[in-house]
C-alpha cells in the first residue's frame, strides 16, 4: 500500500504499548502469553523462560537512541538468573561446549544503564551460538539494528531461537538446547511509516547478506507459534505480519533482496 492509505495504529494503543515512559515491566508490549509462562521482566526487557530448553524463548524490548549513545562498558557479569525461579542456566553450562554465551538482548543496546547492562549478562539471556555465527553475522544483524534505530528514533525488538522438541543437540549439566536457527523481529510503529521486517538465520558462519535472510513476521511466527502483535488491532496486525518490503528498511553496502522466503 502506499503510506496514505496504510491503516493507522490509534494514539490510545500508541501511548499505553510504546510512547508513555515507563519501564519494560510496566508498558511493554510482549508477545502472547498463556497464564503459567514463566515471564520475568527486568529493567529494560522482558523475556519467557522455557524450562525444557534452558533458555529463553523470546526476548522483548524497546530500543531507543538514547540506549545505545551510553558510555558504560561491558560488564562481562554472566549469572543465573534470580527471576528464574526453577533455575536458569549457569555459566558453567557452556564451559569447553564450543559455544558462545550468545547474548538476545544486545549489550550494547544498554549502554545508556549499568544496571541494564549487568542484566543482559543473565544467562536467561544466553544461547548458545557458534562462535562464527555470533562474532559474525548475528553482531552485523545487531549493528544493523541501531543503525536503524538511530535513524528511526524508537523500534520494538523481539528475538530468540527457534526451539522444537526433540532432534536438538545439548550442552552442559542443564542440558541447555542448541538451536539450529535464530530469529529477530522489528517493529517501527511510529508514524510516518509503520513497518516490519524479521530475519531467520541458521546458526552458523555466513557470508550471506543480511537482507537474503529477511522473512515477513508471519514466516517467523509459523516457525516458532509466536503471535508477536496480538495487542495490535486485527488489520494493521495482519498488514505488518504478511509483507516483506525491503525498500523501506536501509541495508548499507548490499543490494537488497525483493523475495519472500
Amino acid at each position: 500500500m502506499r503510506s496514505h492509505e496504510r491503516p493507522l495504529i490509534s494514539w490510545t494503543v500508541l501511548f499505553i504499548l510504546f510512547i508513555a515512559p515507563v519501564p519494560a515491566s510496566a508498558g511493554l508490549e510482549l508477545p502472547a502469553f498463556e497464564e503459567g509462562d514463566r515471564i520475568v521482566r527486568h529493567t529494560a526487557y522482558a523475556l519467557k523462560y522455557c524450562e525444557e530448553f534452558e533458555q529463553a524463548r523470546w526476548v522483548a524490548y524497546v530500543l531507543r537512541p538514547c540506549m545505545i549513545s551510553g558510555a558504560v562498558s561491558r560488564t562481562n557479569d554472566f549469572r543465573p538468573d534470580p527471576l528464574v525461579k526453577t533455575g536458569s542456566a549457569s555459566p558453567e553450562d557452556y564451559r569447553g561446549s564450543g559455544f558462545d554465551r550468545g547474548h538476545l538482548v544486545p549489550a550494547a543496546d544498554m549502554k545508556s544503564s549499568r544496571k541494564c547492562m549487568s542484566e543482559t549478562f543473565y544467562m536467561s539471556n544466553m544461547s548458545p551460538q557458534r562462535p562464527a555465527f555470533n562474532r559474525g553475522i548475528w553482531k552485523e544483524l545487531e549493528n544493523l539494528v541501531r543503525r536503524w534505530v538511530r535513524r528511526d528514533g524508537e523500534l520494538l525488538i523481539v528475538t530468540g531461537p527457534v526451539l522444537s522438541s526433540g532432534g536438538l543437540s545439548v550442552i552442559g549439566q542443564s542440558r541447555v538446547a542448541v538451536p539450529d536457527l535464530f530469529y529477530k523481529v522489528v517493529l517501527d510503529y511510529r508514524e510516518p511509516e509503520i513497518k516490519a521486517i524479521a530475519f531467520v538465520l541458521p546458526n552458523e558462519k555466513s557470508r550471506e547478506a543480511l537482507s537474503a535472510f529477511a522473512v515477513c513476521v508471519d514466516r517467523v511466527e509459523e516457525l516458532t507459534g509466536i503471535d508477536f502483535y496480538a495487542g495490535l488491532p486485527d488489520d494493521v496486525e495482519e498488514r505488518l505480519e504478511s509483507s516483506l518490503e525491503l525498500d523501506r528498511w536501509s541495508f548499507p553496502g548490499e543490494q537488497a533482496r525483493h523475495r519472500l522466503r
